[in-house]
Formats: structure tokens, C-alpha cells, sequence
């Protein structure tokens, strides 16, 4: 039972906790970013007394600053051995998802305000704030970890690492059963690729080596 336990734990680090407290600071330095630029624009470029729906515009700006933020962050931080060779596709899905958990915390306030008639600003910041910022994140957080960054993408800089490995293997198993002799040699070529992979952030999985029963045979 505690070797299950562990084994849970590890597991639970490995595809979640691990990415999970990166992507929740990247958030909470965005929302610091979203509110400084917000009150930087409302005071200068788009202030209400000068610009007609100043502050809309200002909200604008400071959500597109934010969102980049984010994309950049969770891409060559928080997920950064699954980010994917095309940014734009990746960008595009990253912002759609950003936009359905957007939705996901406007529809809470919309069912709190409009449908149960809970009208009052307590009302309306607990839907918001307290129970849509809970879903929309945890929504964020699980597409972004399973969809945008799968490490199953054909794209993703983790699966192709994954397969020059299996490729870099293969071909050094098929010459050391031709030569023994050259297992040793050919080992250390194959574990290059993998200490180039493991350099470049790593996986989830890593490639057994092959060359290990054909070398200890030819010792």
C-alpha cells in the first residue's frame, strides 16, 4: 500500500503538480500585469474624459499585454519541453481557450445575476471572482495541459524528441546485432540524443536503451 501511494503521488506530480504551480504564477503575474497596464492605459492613451469608452479600450489592451504574457510564459516555462513547432496554430489555440475560460467565468455571473436574480455587488463577486475565477481556471489549466501542450501533438517538441530517440535506438540496435563490438560505441551515440533531449526540458517518458542486453553479451 504505500509503494501504491508513492507511485500516486509521482504520478500526480509528474502530470499535474509539476505544471500546475508554474501556469498558477505565470496567472497571478499576468493579473498584475492586466491591472497595471489597464490603469496605465485609462490614464494616458485611452482616459474616459478624452477617448469615448475609454476604459473598454483600456480593459482591451491590458487583456491582449496579459494574454501574451501568459502564452509566453506557460510556452517556454510552464510547458516547456511540449510546446509545439507552430507557434502561430499553438498562439490561435492558446487565445481560444483563454477565451472559453473567459466565457466560462462570464456565464457564472450571467446565471448569478440574470437567472437566480442575485443582484448585489457581493452576489456578483463571488460568481465572478470566487466561483467562475475557480472554473475558468481549472478549465484553462486542463486544456492547456491536454490539448494545447499535449505531449501527444504531432508537433510537439516533446514526441518528436521522443521519436529521434526511438529512431537514434533502433538504427544503433540493428548495426550491434550486425557488430557486437560496436555496441558500446554505438550506446553512447544513442544516449547523446537522449542527454540532448533532457537538456532541452525533458519528457514525460524517455526511451529505454536497447544497445544494454547486446553490450552485456558482448562483455
Amino acid at each position: 500500500m504505500p509503494g501504491r501511494i508513492a507511485s500516486l503521488l509521482r504520478a500526480f506530480h509528474e502530470k499535474l503538480f509539476k505544471y500546475a504551480w508554474k501556469f498558477g504564477l505565470i496567472g497571478g503575474i499576468a493579473f498584475g500585469i492586466d491591472v497595471g497596464v489597464f490603469n496605465a492605459l485609462r490614464a494616458t492613451l485611452f482616459d474616459p474624459a478624452t477617448v469615448a469608452n475609454g476604459s473598454l479600450w483600456a480593459n482591451v489592451g491590458s487583456t491582449i499585454v496579459a494574454t501574451l504574457f501568459t502564452w509566453f510564459g506557460n510556452r517556454y516555462w510552464a510547458f516547456r519541453e511540449h510546446r509545439r513547432k507552430n507557434f502561430w496554430l499553438e498562439l490561435a489555440e492558446f487565445v481560444i481557450v483563454s477565451l472559453l475560460g473567459l466565457g466560462i467565468t462570464t456565464l457564472c455571473l450571467h446565471i448569478s445575476h440574470n437567472v437566480l436574480g442575485l443582484t448585489s455587488p457581493l452576489a456578483d463577486n463571488i460568481s465572478k471572482n470566487v466561483v467562475g475565477l475557480i472554473l475558468g481556471t481549472a478549465f484553462r489549466f486542463l486544456m492547456y495541459r491536454f490539448l494545447v501542450f499535449s505531449p501527444k501533438r504531432k508537433d510537439g517538441h516533446s514526441r518528436l524528441r521522443r521519436e529521434a530517440e526511438k529512431r537514434a535506438f533502433d538504427e544503433a540496435a540493428l548495426v550491434a546485432a550486425i557488430d557486437p563490438g560496436a555496441a558500446g560505441f554505438l550506446e553512447d551515440a544513442a544516449n547523446d540524443v537522449v542527454a540532448d533531449g533532457d537538456a532541452d526540458g525533458g519528457g514525460e517518458t524517455g526511451s529505454e536503451n536497447p544497445l544494454a542486453p547486446q553490450q552485456a553479451r558482448a562483455d
